[in-house]
């Protein structure tokens, strides 16, 4: 499902139009986003977790040329999914 796909449906079952349903849609986004970049985990029951994992800096090596390749820290956000959201897929 694509982000309009989502402010699509969003509009029908709510009976919104489709400004406030984009409204709707980005809140959250932005919401989860900020969340996210201050490092809070964010949980949805029975769906899944966002959260954000933190790796530290180390040499690395390119594989191509052998030379030694210095690799900043960096964040990078992470999904896990919920044992609800599990047991409907695999059913």
């Amino acid at each position: 499902m694509t982000k309009s796909e989502l402010i699509e449906t969003i509009s029908r079952k709510a009976n919104l139009t489709k400004k406030k349903a984009e409204e709707l849609v980005n809140t959250i986004f932005d919401g989860f986003f900020m969340s996210m970049v201050k490092g809070d985990r964010i949980e949805i029951r029975g769906f899944g977790s966002w959260f954000v994992k933190s790796y530290k800096s180390y040499v690395g090596r390119n594989p191509k040329t052998g030379a030694d390749v210095f690799v900043p820290e960096k964040k990078l956000p992470f999904f896990k999914v919920g044992k609800e959201l599990k047991k409907r897929i695999d059913s």
